[in-house]
Order: C-alpha cells, then sequence, then structure tokens
C-alpha cells in the first residue's frame, strides 16, 4: 500500500509543477469552419459573448478537484501511522479520478455543431448527420472502393479456411455411428436448409412412408393406398406428403405426423373399406425401360463361336491369295486414281452420219453471203 500511495504523490507532484509552469492547456481539434451560408442576402452575424457570470460557472464547474489540496490530504494521510486501509483505498480512488477528470477536460476535442441543413431535415438518427465538408477529396492515400470489396472478399475466403482447417476437425468428436431404423420409426422427414441464410422455402417439410410398414393388413394397406390418391407412388410403393402452410419448420412437421396418424386411424376403419372403388394409379404412368437382350449378352459360348467364325474367314481368304481369286481393295483403288482422264468419242453412228454424202433432190441450205 504504501508502495503505491508513494507513486501517486510522485504523479501529484510532477503534474502540479507542469500546471505551475506551463501555460493553459489549449484545445486539441481541427480547424473549426464556419457553417456556410448559400443564397442568403443578409449578412452574416456571429454569436455574442458569454457574460461574466456564465464564465465564472463554467471555470468553477472545469475546476472540481484541487492538486494542491489533493497532495495535503495525502501527506496527512501518511504521516498518520493509523491509517486504516479501506480509507487509503478511497482516497487513492478519489485522486485518481480527480485526476482523470482534469486531464479528460483538458484534452477534450471541441464540438463542432452541425445544424440540420435541407439534406438531413428526415434523418432521425443524429449520427448520420454529417457536415459533408470534404468527404469527396481523395488524397492518394486509400484504395478504390472495389479494391475494398476484393479485399473484404479474400478476408471471408480466409476466414472460412481457417474455419475448416481449425474448427470442422472438431465436429469428429460429434459424430454418431449410424442406426437403421426400426420398425417402430416408419416415418422419414426431410428439411431443407440454406445454412443460416432466410429463404422462404426453409420451412417447408417433406414426410415419406410405405404403406407396408405401418403394420396394417392387406385389405388397410389398400385402403390407405386409395385414401392417398396421387401422393402415392405405385412404382416404388412409397407415399410423399409436404407441409409449409405454417412459419416454422416444427409446426409443419407436427401436422404431418397427426396428418399421417388419421391416415391410419382412417385405414383400420372397418365400417367402409372402399371395396367397390378400385385403386387408381393413373397420376403415374410406368414407363418401361428397354433393357439389353439377354441372348446378346456375352458367353463363353459366343465367345468361342465368333473366334472359330473368324478363323474360317481368315482360312478362306487364304486360300483366295493362293488362287489369285482374290481382289485387293488397295491395289483397286489405285488403279483407279491412276488410270488416264476419259475422252469424249464420238458414236460410231454420228460419224456414219456425218461422212455420208447429201441426197439428191433435197435443197441444200442457202448459204447468204455478206
Amino acid at each position: 500500500m504504501a508502495s503505491g500511495v508513494r507513486s501517486m504523490r510522485l504523479c501529484l507532484q510532477a503534474f502540479r509543477h507542469a500546471h505551475a509552469h506551463t501555460p493553459a492547456p489549449r484545445k486539441v481539434g481541427g480547424r473549426i469552419y464556419a457553417a456556410r451560408r448559400a443564397f442568403s442576402s443578409t449578412p452574416m452575424q456571429r454569436r455574442p459573448a458569454a457574460k461574466k457570470d456564465e464564465a465564472d460557472d463554467f471555470e468553477e464547474d472545469d475546476g472540481d478537484v484541487d492538486p494542491a489540496e489533493m497532495e495535503r490530504s495525502l501527506h496527512a494521510a501518511l504521516k498518520n501511522s493509523d491509517i486504516d486501509l479501506e480509507a487509503s483505498t478511497r482516497l487513492q480512488e478519489q485522486i485518481l479520478g480527480g485526476a482523470n477528470a482534469v486531464v479528460s477536460q483538458a484534452t477534450r476535442a471541441p464540438k463542432i455543431s452541425i445544424s440540420r441543413s435541407f439534406w438531413h431535415e428526415d434523418e432521425d438518427d443524429s449520427d448520420m448527420i454529417t457536415d459533408e465538408r470534404d468527404e469527396d477529396e481523395f488524397d492518394e492515400d486509400d484504395i478504390m472502393s472495389m479494391a475494398h470489396g476484393k479485399l473484404e472478399e479474400f478476408r471471408e475466403y480466409r476466414e472460412y479456411a481457417r474455419i475448416a482447417a481449425w474448427e470442422m476437425p472438431l465436429l469428429s468428436k460429434l459424430a454418431r455411428s449410424f442406426e437403421p431404423p426400426t420398425a417402430q420409426e416408419p416415418l422419414r422427414f426431410r428439411y431443407t436448409s440454406y445454412m443460416g441464410e432466410f429463404h422462404p422455402a426453409e420451412k417447408k417439410v417433406v414426410v415419406e412412408f410405405s404403406p407396408r410398414d405401418m403394420q396394417l393388413t392387406e385389405a388397410q394397406q389398400l385402403k390407405m393406398k386409395k385414401l392417398l390418391g396421387p401422393r402415392y407412388n405405385p412404382e416404388t410403393d412409397v407415399a410423399k406428403i409436404s407441409c409449409e402452410q405454417f412459419e416454422h419448420q416444427a409446426q409443419n412437421k407436427r401436422y404431418l405426423a397427426d396428418l399421417v396418424e388419421k391416415l391410419v386411424t382412417q385405414a383400420k376403419d372397418p365400417s367402409d373399406m372402399f371395396d367397390d372403388i378400385p385403386l387408381d394409379t393413373r397420376h403415374h404412368p410406368i414407363r418401361v425401360k428397354p433393357k439389353f437382350p439377354r441372348e446378346w449378352r456375352m458367353t463363353e459360348e459366343r465367345r468361342k463361336f465368333i473366334e472359330d467364325t473368324r478363323q474360317r474367314s481368315l482360312l478362306l481368304d487364304q486360300a483366295k491369295e493362293e488362287s489369285g481369286n482374290l481382289i485387293s481393295g488397295k491395289e483397286t483403288i489405285e488403279q483407279f486414281f491412276a488410270a488416264p482422264v476419259h475422252q469424249v468419242k464420238v458414236p460410231e453412228y454420228a460419224k456414219a452420219r456425218l461422212n455420208k454424202p447429201p441426197t439428191r433432190g433435197r435443197l441444200q441450205p442457202s448459204v447468204r453471203r455478206m
């Protein structure tokens, strides 16, 4: 306790000497600009000086704590050997509070009164009102907004990378082995999540079940299929019902569970089993998918047959080649491209007609001379 009080005494002495030999601290802050008066024909009027009484009140409020008085109180407390620990603590807190008040008042920045202009008359939040002075000036000391957006994108990438590297492996502690559903859990609910983002389809819940898993007889299962209508898939023997009329997923899930319970109750009702109504499956036409023929499948017998056929074909070609009856396609193509150009020949009957002398008694075509 003595060391703490001694350090406070040294601080107060330094503060007293600095306060006595230095002028009054000036207020720290930027230049105070006068409000601009656009489109005004009257001269600017300055605010009148404060009265003397108001200045004295301000000075009295500014100096709440006297450092000399605090030092005298501290010396008196140190001379007293029977000083109480709690009293010393309170005195130390009082000294610290007074010193902080004096320092904060001396270094307080001046407040610039921002008038509510035409552009801010509908603004309710006072923090959003600015003086709009020198806001658009660019001093070549910053990057563009597009570059800031790119940096923010990289920060987001790095954040997810850190999560994947340091936090995702911790999820392995919560892993549980898969347990198949039992006979008492025939319903399968499906939810839609958008990873924390709001989406109107997030409240949708889908339930799937098979009528044969509901512990019903054959007649009761057939009745349930008729009650389900187009929600029953006859190809997979699975019924699917969805709900999104409520705001939360839990409400939609509860509604679907109650609906399935009502279906089971109606299927077990023996008063009317719908025997005169056939099961309608027109809503789900079963399309027959073409399958590969079984006869075309490759077997050992078929593979052996193909090899024998190829061997017989090779032996036949070899025999034709030896006898000279095998026609080579390569040689035929080369002969076709190497053949001379075919010349147009005049038919024999045309030559005979041209060489035949003209018959007598027939007029010769007259030749007109110019």
